[in-house]
């Protein structure tokens, strides 16, 4: 949580957020059947991600415990974009192979394993910077963004097979 969270001064921004932030709520609907007296639960989850910047090291003049914070965004964030990298390319209906998704590289992967490849709709905002010494971060940034637009997941809803069933031949009857 925020305990654990460091917040430093770099030569590039003055409250550096040191780490990446993942909020998870999970919300579960409850719908009982009268007429049987049973309860059937969907639950669905979402991920709020806030990713730390990459970073240059001489750009952010980062020494001692900084340049190790920034080296571990720096790996978590290259761990991230080569997942996004293989999936997309597995989302590629032309190509038609099967890719490994290093999901376990990072625990920052494997925490939104679901919400990268699984089944989820998945919204990504890329914060960009207009000031011209950021460039080359702000065009980083952007194809990061596009790689993450190429990944096509199909979302369902979660629901026991069981009662899926029994819904479907109850509309069945009912028609």
């Amino acid at each position: 949580g925020t305990k654990a969270r460091t917040v430093a001064a770099t030569q590039m921004n003055a409250t550096s957020s040191r780490a990446h932030t993942l909020f998870q709520i999970v919300l579960t609907q409850t719908q009982v059947d009268l007429a049987l007296g049973k309860a059937t639960d969907r639950v669905s989850k979402i991920n709020l991600v806030d990713l730390a910047g990459s970073e240059r090291a001489n750009s952010t003049g980062a020494t001692g415990d900084r340049l190790k914070e920034g080296s571990a965004i720096n790996k978590s964030l290259s761990a991230l974009g080569n997942c996004i990298s293989a999936l997309a390319e597995a989302s590629d209906a032309k190509k038609k192979k099967k890719v490994f998704v290093p999901y376990r590289d990072s625990v920052l992967t494997w925490l939104l394993k679901e919400s990268l490849g699984g089944n989820a709709k998945t919204v990504m905002i890329a914060a960009v910077s207009p000031a011209d010494i950021n460039f080359d971060e702000s065009l980083s940034t952007l194809r990061y963004a596009d790689r993450a637009k190429q990944i096509k997941n199909t979302a369902i809803v979660n629901e026991d097979p069981n009662q899926k069933l029994i819904r479907e031949l109850r509309g069945e009857i009912e028609r």
